[in-house]
């Protein structure tokens, strides 16, 4: 049994946090810290996670039942769990086994799988490594002939769905990478990496790890006609070229004829939008904290887009998620499923797919344990009467 799979068999890793901590402690910081950081001064990080106080449980007691029914139906596909795996980009650098660890990790708990644009895996090699439907979180790096490209290869390879990200305009400042020298790490000269070379040395473990799997990879997924694959140094600036618009929305759905997920929405007016231009699934997203800094978290304007929406199209969720109770709350005020990010990708960093499995389980046992002490029998009966809700969130 390896050292990291020792730590996941841990009687002491109960919880997400848990998993948080490990993962400081396997890989250098400015790979933790590109995973746990947010933009600017991490105001709306803090509140993804601190909103969920806000709302308490009503439960029902004296309630007993046999079994809790977890399933529900996302685009058309019962899933065992009302949470998806979110995209997570540089997954490859957390762990090796990465996207395709994370995606086969998803598809043996029964739940979907979305992949980043920025995957060190190939789209196709993830999508073989799960038994359960996987999607493709697109954005516009490399140009639209590069996107076209993705989106076929996708097509032909069984993604089942397509998440297009509308807000990335340009990507937020995470100030952490720049304190710990991301950019110099990953592009800079041998000696503008010096200074930072002390925090990669003293993980031996991750570095002996990173170096057999061949190092910095470019992106497989992000081909540029003539050119090739993209090289990880130019995610910055290619995203800075590739701003989502409504427009693009419309050229992107006649490529591609399944499902679109608009992710990205934290306003009633764009969920609207969403819909005219076909969306069969909106996420409440504000990119968990990691673009614009200081807008609310995507619980508080939940029921803002819930109401909007009025039932033309499903709903899904992501930001702040930790526990299974937060998921529950995420469901009460109208969410179909969440999409869960860090939760999972800690353990990715902790202890590859083995620390993904795992943290899949936790959340697992969360919900089954809330819904029971809710005294209620099944997530598709969760609603409003199952918590308390701040009255001005009723307000918009």
């Amino acid at each position: 049994m390896t050292r990291s799979s020792r730590s996941v068999a841990s009687p002491y890793v109960v919880s997400i946090a848990d998993f948080r901590a490990l993962a400081r402690r396997r890989v250098p910081r400015a790979v933790f810290d590109y995973l746990d950081g947010g933009a600017e001064g991490e105001v709306t990080l803090r509140e993804n996670c601190r909103v969920y106080k806000d709302v308490t449980f009503r439960p029902r007691q004296a309630v007993a039942f046999a079994d809790c029914n977890l399933r529900t139906r996302v685009l058309g596909f019962d899933l065992a769990l009302p949470f998806l795996l979110a995209p997570v980009g540089y997954s490859r650098l957390m762990h090796p086994t990465g996207e395709v660890g994370a995606a086969r990790a998803a598809g043996n708990a029964g739940t979907a799988y979305i992949l980043s644009t920025i995957s060190g895996h190939k789209l196709e090699n993830v999508k073989a490594a799960s038994t359960g439907p996987v999607f493709y979180q697109l954005y516009l790096m490399g140009g639209r002939s590069a996107a076209e490209a993705a989106i076929e290869r996708a097509r032909l390879a069984g993604f089942s769905a397509l998440v297009v990200t509308i807000d990335t305009a340009v990507s937020g400042i995470r100030e952490r990478d720049y304190r710990n020298g991301m950019k110099e790490l990953v592009s800079g000269s041998p000696f503008e990496k010096l200074p930072f070379l002390p925090q990669v040395l003293s993980r031996p473990g991750w570095l002996a790890s990173f170096l057999l799997d061949g190092g910095l990879p470019a992106l497989p997924n992000v081909v540029i006609p003539g050119k090739g694959p993209m090289p990880l140094i130019d995610v910055a600036a290619a995203l800075a070229e590739s701003t989502v618009t409504w427009n693009d929305l419309r050229w992107i759905r006649e490529l591609w004829r399944s499902p679109i997920v608009v992710k990205g929405v934290l306003t009633g007016d764009d969920a609207r939008r969403a819909i005219d231009e076909g969306a069969a699934a909106i996420s409440v997203s504000n990119h968990g904290g990691r673009q614009l800094d200081c807008v609310p978290s995507s619980l508080r304007v939940l029921p803002e887009v819930v109401k909007a929406v009025n039932g033309q199209t499903e709903i899904l969720m992501d930001g702040g998620i930790r526990r299974g109770s937060d998921i529950v709350k995420a469901l009460c005020l109208g969410a179909r499923a969440v999409l869960c990010g860090r939760a999972y990708a800690y353990g990715l960093a902790a202890a590859g797919e083995a620390g993904v499995n795992r943290a899949i389980e936790i959340l697992r046992a969360d919900l089954d344990r809330t819904l029971r002490l809710l005294g209620c029998a099944s997530v598709a009966e969760l609603d409003r009467s199952y918590v308390n809700v701040p009255q001005s969130w009723d307000s918009n």
